[in-house]
């Protein structure tokens, strides 16, 4: 696994370095006009971008507990150290370090950890569907000509809900036909590969086993609840950040809806989250969104696209690194501990 990881490494660092070499004598860049960019930023709403992040945290915490309360019941903020250490070896480590967030809850609260890993994936269906509702109602709504190829974006929306829909009806059946579900999934993907037809069976019934934390009606309204009030305070943050740089008049007059296109560029470039040389591609992408899509220039859109990773990703780090010495975590142990055993809890699958 960590040789695999250290490749696909090597190969994204290959790629930036031959793309600065190429990009070195076409494309000029005025590092005067950047700094200049982030002086002239309003960093009052800068700050309220990182406030709205740290209460998307406390959100994250209470669906957290409120998804446990069936098994074991904990204080409602009893997890918020959790999720911030983890989101913290996320923003150092990488993606390999996801697991972490399911294993310290394990440890903390003495439940197995197959049923955080449960857990989890339920919370990741909560937030892909959450981002796709919010932008589908919001470019969708949005007036007409408040978007650049409005055909295109439409489109989107279009699928973005329809995604959302089918979501909810994966959902549905799978809470009350599981092993249905994950039989006839391992069976068709067993067709192309008898390994990969088990690994999604296995996270079908693993899937499953998460939604044994919503009892009724009542929880999963709860637990959308807190996922649309978590993503509509990032996706405030993301505004905020962007209307704050103020010297250009493309990014000051920043809208919801075209905000949605520049969250949507971050999160499609954080699902594959690389250690350090993640930070550039994700803000080469959200920059290259803004040029291309609203003409900002690119000293304006690398300053704001650094300054949404700094307050959307990196902004918990130091409350994170803090939390961990407070709790005697070493971020890179845990992340080893927790790929190691989630990959014990695939080899006893597999041998039952």
């Amino acid at each position: 696994m960590k040789k695999n990881h250290l490749i696909l490494g090597l190969v994204v660092l290959a790629a930036l370095v031959a793309l600065v070499v190429w990009g070195r004598d076409r494309i000029h860049f005025d590092f005067g006009e950047f700094r200049s960019q982030l002086a002239l930023a309003d960093w009052t709403k800068i700050a309220i971008g990182v406030g709205c992040i740290y209460l998307a945290y406390v959100f994250r915490s209470v669906r957290w507990e409120r998804l446990l309360r069936p098994n074991k019941k904990v204080p409602t903020l009893s997890l918020l150290g959790t999720q911030v250490i983890g989101f913290t070896a996320v923003a150092l480590i990488g993606r390999v370090a996801d697991p972490v967030r399911p294993y310290l809850v394990s440890k903390k609260t003495g439940l197995p950890l197959s049923s955080q890993v449960a857990v989890y994936i339920v919370e990741r269906l909560f937030d892909a569907g959450s981002m796709a509702l919010i932008f589908s109602a919001v470019i969708l709504l949005a007036p007409a000509g408040a978007m650049p190829h409005p055909e295109i974006v439409k489109k989107a929306g279009y699928w973005g809900l329809a995604l959302t829909v089918a979501g909810a009806l994966f959902l549905f059946a799978v809470r009350l036909a599981g092993g249905v579900v994950a039989t006839f999934f391992e069976k068709a993907f067993g067709l192309i590969s008898g390994k990969l037809g088990h690994a999604v069976g296995h996270k079908i019934r693993t899937f499953r086993a998460g939604l044994d934390t919503m009892r009724n009606f009542s929880d999963f309204a709860i637990a959308s609840g807190l996922s649309l009030g978590m993503w509509l305070l990032i996706a405030l943050s993301y505004l905020e950040t962007t209307k704050a740089f103020t010297a250009s008049p493309e990014l000051s007059s920043m809208t919801w809806a075209k905000c949605m296109l520049l969250l949507a560029f971050s999160g499609t470039a954080s699902i594959f989250q690389l250690p350090i040389i993640g930070w550039f591609t994700q803000i080469g992408l959200v920059a290259a969104a803004m040029t291309s899509f609203y003409g900002v220039g690119a000293e304006a859109s690398t300053a704001c696209a650094a300054t949404i990773l700094l307050v959307t990703f990196l902004s918990i780090v130091p409350v994170g690194l803090i939390w961990a010495q407070i709790e005697h975590v070493s971020l890179r142990k845990v992340a080893h501990e927790s790929e190691s055993a989630g990959e014990e809890l695939v080899v006893e699958d597999v041998a039952e």
